[in-house]
């Protein structure tokens, strides 16, 4: 008590400490920043490499990634290492292998029946008008790689190519010399599916064909037969 307030009798009621933020609501509340936080510097490097890989057909070097996640390679390599081990301890039905000098998703071997029957019951499900069209372009452009089919229908084409190649419609023939990108043609399956002999026996399809196809394709179609 001050000498002011003695002087006229009364005395100053004490104050009150703040109430301590509930535990629980003070979780949510950094669970709430550590969210705003992530959203503003984007995805995380796991959650990235993740993203990457499973849309790769092929094995991605480290230092690919490295480039594509502005991260060092050597925290990608430990990334990558932390991944392939988690996957492998939490039973995942895929997981993370360096292979022919990069990183790449599998199935893991445990689950090859259930992926062998679902791949061969799929071979009779009709093909997607995408599929179509993809497996139009590589039949008549073969031997072809993948930003070449892409290129002629203006879309990435990476994961109906790999349909096609489930489905025992096309296969890899080797890579192209100059850029070193596989390249794919159609198999026997497709012929036999088709009804012909040979790939010379494929339809015309120049009549059907925008102007800027017309020479590409029918080129594909004469180096084919």
């Amino acid at each position: 008590m001050d000498s002011g307030s003695a002087a006229f009798g009364l005395e100053l009621p004490e104050a009150e400490p703040e109430p301590e933020q509930e535990p629980e609501l003070q979780q949510d509340t950094e669970l709430q920043q550590d969210t705003e936080l992530q959203q503003e510097q984007g995805p995380g490097l796991r959650m990235s490499l993740e993203a990457v890989l499973l849309v790769a057909d092929e094995p991605v070097p480290e230092e690919l990634l490295a480039e594509v996640t502005q991260q060092p390679a050597a925290t990608v390599a430990a990334v990558l290492r932390e991944l392939a081990s988690a996957y492998t301890a939490e039973g995942r039905g895929f997981d993370l292998r360096e292979v022919a000098g990069g990183w790449r998703l599998y199935t893991r071997a445990d689950c090859a029946d259930v992926v062998e029957r679902f791949v061969s019951g799929g071979q009779e499900i009709r093909l997607t008008q995408a599929a179509l069209e993809t497996l139009a372009v590589v039949a008549y452009r073969q031997p072809v790689s993948r930003a070449r089919v892409s290129a002629v229908r203006g879309v990435n084409c990476d994961g109906v190519i790999r349909t096609l190649v489930l489905r025992g419609l096309v296969e890899e023939a080797g890579t192209d010399p100059e850029s070193g990108a596989t390249l794919f043609q159609t198999t026997g399956y497709f012929l036999e599916r088709l009804g012909l002999a040979r790939l010379s026996d494929l339809p015309d399809l120049v009549p059907f064909l925008p102007d800027h196809l017309d020479d590409e394709l029918d080129l594909g179609h004469d180096a084919a037969g």
